[in-house]
């Protein structure tokens, strides 16, 4: 049987129509009830907050506006209810007010996002007031794509709903203009309606909605049999229907397209996935090519652009999608470009302007025009013919980036409707890029700022091997407060440091290196480890309250094959024997942790011997959510045991074997150190008296020894320096003994020490004065040279490089 559509009624006129309005939770109960909500259903506000909303929106009967096309695009309106749609969905549903009776809506049903609990927003109207009227077998006059809510501006009222305030931030796909009018009326700060016009429409989306339109309007033409007009309905009218039907669709079209792109953007703040997915949501739907390109500061992780762009704005092209044959842009813009944009170019308007530019057809002689302006390249069998569309991509009013859109001559140009969706599009992905620029900057500033406040760790020293590994965690950013150190002593020892702050973030990175510098500075007066500790305390202690820390200091001295310990609080060390394998958790006291005060520190001395492996960590490698400390130490002993062929390979299958599943939650530090230990007969030590004549025999000393070592092609050298350094020890010594020292490792090794506090420090020196250049030739002639605190006095050491072939 033929269905003829009627015309639309012309018994609604333009005006406004009031709207109920509900929010639900996640949990699908009422948050909100709004008084015109009351009026449609008759249920109180006190009565509805906080019950089910499939409760109080019964629904007896519903027809959707979907249903009437074929299209299965959304749920009714109880599953909507039910199941919290993801996406904006309408209809008409008939409801049961409060005593029973039957009340005709329509619906719109918004999904809300945000760190609130609010989930969905449902506007509903008395379909009776929009003169819809049902059709005796079912059908309805006009379709409900042709109604969707405004909000008509109206007197403002003080005050603000929390969630009013929210709503310009949770509502996705609308702009600051709908959703500030949103703010103003749809709860109870004014009076929500819905405002209907028969010459104010929405913008439509570019007419790449119209053939999914047309194909829906003739199955259901081809279902109801409808001729394109009949007797009662004139051609005009239904010419009418179908120009206003092909408006509302392309709207839908144009919302879908917009809702398919910001679900597809912004899935994580890595910069280049968000590149991907802003250039890749493009294509095909919206254009046949689609190319984005960033300005150099906002790739490479930079702080915000300074200022407009001009043509000395170097630009990187970071992504391209097209639907043409393969390779076919490849050699003419290829992807990691980078290039300033000619000023005479529809790409440098766009830039600098920071508003779209649309060309419906570039013809042969713009095109020519437009590829003149470029060198080393030919863009005339790429762009020509084509429809182009250039959009900004902005964020706070500057310019980060633009895209470059293109169709194919055989597809609708761009119009005034694509502009403007091109230009919302852009405006959401300029956002969602901002999101990942500063992401990335704060990254880039988090790491620099942890990798200049680690130490630069040799791995060779005199007596020791060390390998080294720091993992940021995964909260709070990639910096923390855990940290190591190496710091050279007097008599060829080694000072081992690990220590952890407690806390995240960049103050516990900042009292970090407060301590760290704290620790080399209190190291470098050769303190024991225990008064090291007593001192660090007491100076977190006036830095403030809550400077807490734990930390493992260590002295290995390479001659003696000893250790010396003392903790703070800290998890205990390991350490591997290379007699048999056998790997140990040392006993140590326990401490208190830096900045507790009042508890005394104990230094421990543990004997060690050559090719013995210390490691030093921190809690994040050996703390399991869910699982006692004690398991992860003992894992962290298992593993050390386990024989590598490097102490690179140690530390990496450490850090494979107790790196937990999901990731580590804390910072690591790692310290490994394979004491080797110094042979005593590498290890030279003399008492010389404080007189000038002892220099000469410091000389001959060296040079004794030396040759002993098979050192003779370093004699000279070495004399000279032991010279030169004896020499300001004896002028200066206050008793009766100035100490000197060879040791031969990696390197020729000499001590000097004596008890004067005084340190020598280089001095300008003129062609009259006497004295002050042997330090200027100590510092030119070594390799490196320094002084260190002792109790009692100073120690000046240098090292000197030892031929080829004779390292020990």
């Amino acid at each position: 049987m033929d269905h003829p559509m009627p015309p639309e009624p012309t018994s609604t006129p333009p005006g406004r129509i009031p709207l109920a309005v509900v929010v639900m939770d996640g949990d699908g109960l009422v948050s909100h009830w709004s008084s015109g909500a009351r009026r449609l259903l008759g249920t109180a506000r006190d009565e509805a907050v906080g019950r089910p909303g499939v409760d109080l929106l019964p629904v007896t009967g519903a027809l959707t506006a979907q249903e009437e096309d074929g299209d299965r695009a959304g749920p009714e309106l109880d599953v909507s209810l039910s199941d919290m749609t993801s996406y904006p969905t309408a209809g008409r549903a008939h409801l049961s007010d409060a005593q029973g009776g039957p009340v005709d809506v329509l619906w719109w049903a918004y999904p809300l996002a945000g760190p609130g609990p609010e989930r969905l927003l449902v506007l509903m109207a008395d379909a009776a007031r929009l003169g819809v009227d049902e059709c005796a077998d079912g059908g309805r006059a006009r379709p409900l794509e042709r109604v969707s809510p405004g909000f008509a501006l109206h007197t403002e009222f003080p005050g603000a709903d929390l969630l009013g305030e929210r709503l310009p931030d949770i509502l996705p796909n609308m702009g600051p203009a709908g959703s500030s009018r949103i703010v103003s009326q749809v709860l109870e700060l004014g009076y929500p309606v819905m405002e209907i016009s028969q010459y104010e429409r929405v913008p439509v989306t570019p007419d790449w909605g119209v053939p999914r339109y047309l194909e829906r309007r003739a199955k259901l033409r081809q279902r109801h049999e409808v001729p394109a007009a009949t007797p009662d309905v004139p051609a005009a009218v239904t010419s009418r229907d179908d120009a206003l039907d092909l408006e509302h669709a392309a709207v839908r079209e144009r919302l879908e397209f917009l809702n398919e792109v910001s679900g597809r953007i912004g899935s994580s703040l890595d910069l280049e996935r968000t590149i991907r997915e802003v250039t890749s949501a493009a294509v095909p739907r919206f254009a046949d090519f689609a190319g984005t390109h960033l300005r150099a500061e906002v790739l490479a992780g930079e702080g915000f652009p300074d200022g407009p762009p001009d043509v000395t704005t170097i630009w990187h092209r970071v992504w391209v999608e097209h639907n043409d044959e393969p390779g076919r842009w490849d050699d003419t813009v290829p992807v990691g470009e980078a290039m300033a944009f000619p000023e005479h170019t529809p790409f440098f308007q766009c830039m600098v302007t920071g508003e779209p530019v649309l060309i419906p057809l570039i013809s042969d002689e713009l095109g020519d025009r437009i590829a003149a302006q470029f060198e080393k390249r030919d863009l005339r069998p790429l762009i020509n013919g084509r429809s182009i569309l250039i959009v900004p991509l902005k964020a706070r009013h500057v310019v980060l980036g633009f895209m470059v859109l293109l169709r194919r001559g055989d597809r609708s140009a761009f119009n005034d409707m694509d502009r403007a969706t091109g230009a919302e599009m852009a405006a959401r992905a300029g956002l969602v890029l901002d999101n990942a620029r500063m992401y990335t900057h704060q990254e880039s500033v988090a790491e620099t700022l942890q990798d200049r406040m680690l130490p630069r760790i040799s791995p060779r020293m005199p007596g020791c091997d060390v390998a080294t590994r720091y993992l940021p965690g995964t909260r709070l950013g990639r910096i923390g407060g855990d940290w190591f150190d190496t710091i050279r002593l007097p008599g060829s020892r080694m000072a081992l440091v690990v220590g952890d702050v407690m806390g995240h973030g960049l103050n516990s990175a900042a009292m970090m290196g407060q301590l760290r510098t704290a620790v080399q500075t209190m190291a470098a007066l050769d303190m024991p480890p225990a008064q090291l500790l007593r001192h660090l305390d007491d100076l977190a202690q006036r830095l403030g309250e809550h400077y807490l820390a734990t930390c493992l200091y260590a002295v290995y001295d390479p001659v003696e094959s000893d250790l010396l310990i003392a903790n703070a609080g800290h998890i205990p060390p390991v350490l591997v024997r290379a007699e048999d394998g056998r790997s140990e958790l040392l006993q140590l006291p326990t401490g208190a942790p830096i900045g507790v005060g009042g508890v005394p520190f104990e230094t421990v001395r543990v004997p060690v011997a050559p090719g013995d492996r210390l490691l030093l960590c921190t809690d994040g490698l050996v703390e399991v959510r869910g699982q006692d400390i004690g398991t992860g130490l003992a894992a962290l002993c298992e593993t050390a045991a386990h024989p590598a062929a490097s102490m690179t390979d140690a530390c990496d299958a450490i850090i494979r074997a107790l790196n937990p599943v999901g990731g580590r939650k804390d910072d690591v530090a790692l310290l490994m150190a394979r004491l080797n230990g110094i042979p005593r007969s590498d290890v030279a030590t003399w008492t010389l008296a404080p007189r000038a004549g002892e220099v000469a025999r410091a000389r001959q000393l060296t040079r004794e020894t030396l040759r002993r070592w098979d050192l003779e092609q370093a004699c000279e050298t070495a004399e000279f320096l032991v010279g030169e350094v004896v020499t300001n020890a004896v002028r200066h010594a206050r008793t009766q003994s100035v100490e000197l020292r060879l040791v031969r490792a990696d390197a020729l090794l000499c001590e000097v020490s004596d008890d004067d506090q005084a340190v020598p420090v280089l001095l300008g020196t003129g062609p009259d004065d006497e004295y002050g250049r042997g330090l200027r030739l100590v510092d030119r002639l070594s390799r490196k040279w320094g002084t260190s605190r002792r109790a009692h006095g100073k120690t000046v050491w240098f090292e000197q490089p030892l031929p080829c072939g004779r390292r020990a």
